[in-house]
């Protein structure tokens, strides 16, 4: 296991951020994390330090989880970094951009297969990003050349303030049941907004 930091801890660092920008002292975008910490700690418990995670918008818990020191993820969003988290010393890359993590994350796995590195590749995305084309695409690239990577459906029902399954006139998540073993998908349910915190803070 990566990191020792457990749910309390994730939560009190949320908390923190959030009387942070609620007080107007972030002057850029935050998306709140909470409400996965439970199935966020479980599946880290399978990502070794070699490997590299690619993640979005969302990506605080996945940067504390994978080892990069509470100060500095909290000083990078204070900076106005929170949807850009990236640090290649400890192999996690995030993207603002939707679905913009995914091909990048599958050119890591093939890399680490040319080159036999031992890494695996986890992708975390949401559960709309995970309707779109190029999430098929790329996964079926992963399967047709055995590539090492793991891609984590995080299911909060939502694509910003849009029910993804009504978007698609759905009973279920396409991956809901799905028994494809790169595929890790969990469901949770997020109380707060795409972004902030419920105060209005203009910048």
């Amino acid at each position: 296991m990566i990191t020792t930091l457990t749910k309390e801890d994730l939560i009190a660092f949320e908390e923190d951020i959030a009387s942070e920008f609620n007080a107007g002292h972030i002057k850029a975008p935050v998306h709140p994390c909470k409400g996965n910490e439970s199935q966020l700690i479980n599946i880290f418990k399978n990502i070794k330090s070699q490997d590299w995670v690619f993640s979005n918008w969302r990506s605080a818990y996945h940067c504390l989880l994978k080892g990069v020191p509470p100060e500095q993820v909290r000083r990078d969003i204070m900076a106005g970094k929170s949807i850009t988290l990236c640090y290649p010393e400890y192999k996690i890359f995030s993207s603002a951009i939707v679905t913009g993590s995914i091909p990048i994350a599958l050119g890591a796995a093939i890399n680490a297969k040319r080159n036999n590195t031992g890494e695996c590749v986890w992708i975390f995305c949401g559960d709309m990003t995970s309707e779109t084309g190029m999430f098929f695409e790329c996964l079926k690239y992963a399967e047709g050349w055995k590539l090492p990577i793991k891609f984590v459906i995080e299911d909060n029902s939502k694509s910003v303030c849009t029910d993804t399954k009504k978007t698609w006139s759905a009973e279920k998540n396409f991956w809901e049941d799905s028994s494809n073993e790169r595929i890790i998908y969990y469901k949770y349910s997020n109380n707060l907004p795409h972004a902030g915190f419920g105060v209005r803070v203009e910048f």
